[in-house]
C-alpha cells in the first residue's frame, strides 16, 4: 500500500494500459466533419481567392503563407486555421504538413498556390533567383505533396491541386527559369497521376494565363503583352473549385490556352515563326 501525507490516503499504482490511453487522446488531433483543405500561397492572389471559394463552399481551411497578417485577411469571416510557414526554409514543407495533419487530423486537399516569379534575360538572372525561382515554385512543392500524400493514400481519397503556367506548356521569353519551374511541375502532375492510379487520390493540374494579382509587381516586372489578357484570380478559383467538384485532371483558364501547346506540339516550326513575329 503507498500513502502520502499524513492522512495516509491510498493512491493506487498506476494503470500502464490506462495511461497509454490517457497519452493517446491528448495526442489524438481534433477532427472536423467538413472537408479539409490546406491552401498554400494564401496571402493573396490565386491561393486567396481559391481559399474564400472553399471556404463559401463549405470546406475547413488551412491556409499558409509568409504573411500572418494578410493571411488573417483572408480568413477574414471564416473559421480558417492560419497555418503561416516559410516554404522557403529546408524543412519548411515537413514541418507545414506536420502542422496542418496535428490541426485537423486529415487532409482531403492540397491546393499548392504557393510560388514567384521573375523577369529578364537569362544572362542577366543571378544565380541566387536561379535557385530561389526553382526551389520555390518546383522543389518546395513536390517536398509539401511528399509530406502530405502518405495520409490521403493511407485514408484511400485526397486530391492534389497544382497551381501550374501556360508559361510551363509553350515557354514564355525572359521567363526561361520560371517556364523551367512549371513545365516541371506539369511533367510531376502527370507521372504523379499515372503512379497513383487506383489509390483514391487524384491530381488536378491548373494551368492559368496571366492573372490580376500582385505577382507581376514582385516579380520586378509588370505585365506587358496584349494577348492573352488578365484574368481575375477569383475566375480562377472558381475553375479549381469546379475541377475539384468534377475530378478533373487538368484545367486551363481561360480555356482556349490548351490551343498554343498543342499548335507547339504539332507543328512546332510554325509555333516559332508565331512567337518570332508576335511575341
Amino acid at each position: 500500500m503507498t500513502t502520502t501525507g499524513s492522512d495516509s490516503t491510498y493512491v493506487p499504482p498506476a494503470d500502464p494500459a490506462a495511461s497509454a490511453a490517457a497519452a493517446a487522446v491528448e495526442r489524438t488531433p481534433p477532427r472536423t466533419d467538413r472537408r479539409v483543405a490546406l491552401v498554400t500561397g494564401a496571402s493573396s492572389g490565386i491561393g486567396a481567392a481559391t481559399a474564400r471559394r472553399f471556404a463559401a463552399g463549405g470546406w475547413h481551411l488551412l491556409l499558409s503563407g509568409r504573411d500572418r497578417r494578410r493571411l488573417e485577411e483572408t480568413a477574414s469571416g471564416t473559421s480558417a486555421v492560419l497555418l503561416p510557414a516559410d516554404l522557403a526554409a529546408a524543412d519548411g514543407a515537413k514541418m507545414l504538413a506536420e502542422a496542418a495533419l496535428r490541426e485537423a487530423g486529415r487532409i482531403d486537399l492540397l491546393v499548392a498556390g504557393a510560388g514567384i516569379g521573375w523577369a529578364g534575360p537569362f544572362l542577366t538572372m543571378p544565380h541566387t533567383d536561379i535557385d530561389r525561382v526553382l526551389f520555390l515554385d518546383l522543389n518546395a512543392t513536390l517536398h509539401l505533396v511528399r509530406e502530405v500524400l502518405p495520409a490521403m493514400v493511407a485514408a484511400g481519397s485526397g486530391r492534389v491541386v497544382l497551381v501550374g503556367s501556360v508559361a510551363g506548356a509553350v515557354g514564355v521569353r525572359e521567363e526561361a527559369v520560371y517556364s523551367a519551374a512549371k513545365a516541371g511541375l506539369a511533367a510531376f502532375a502527370e507521372a504523379l497521376r499515372q503512379e497513383l492510379r487506383g489509390t483514391g487520390v487524384g491530381v488536378t493540374l491548373v494551368v492559368p494565363g496571366p492573372v490580376e494579382t500582385g505577382f507581376f509587381a514582385r516579380r520586378g516586372r509588370p505585365y506587358h503583352r496584349s494577348h492573352p489578357r488578365p484574368t481575375s484570380a477569383g475566375r480562377v478559383a472558381a475553375a479549381v473549385w469546379d475541377a475539384v467538384s468534377e475530378s478533373r485532371d487538368d484545367t486551363y483558364i481561360p480555356s482556349w490556352l490548351t490551343l498554343p501547346p498543342r499548335v507547339r506540339a504539332l507543328t512546332p516550326r510554325l509555333y516559332r515563326r508565331l512567337l518570332d513575329r508576335f511575341g
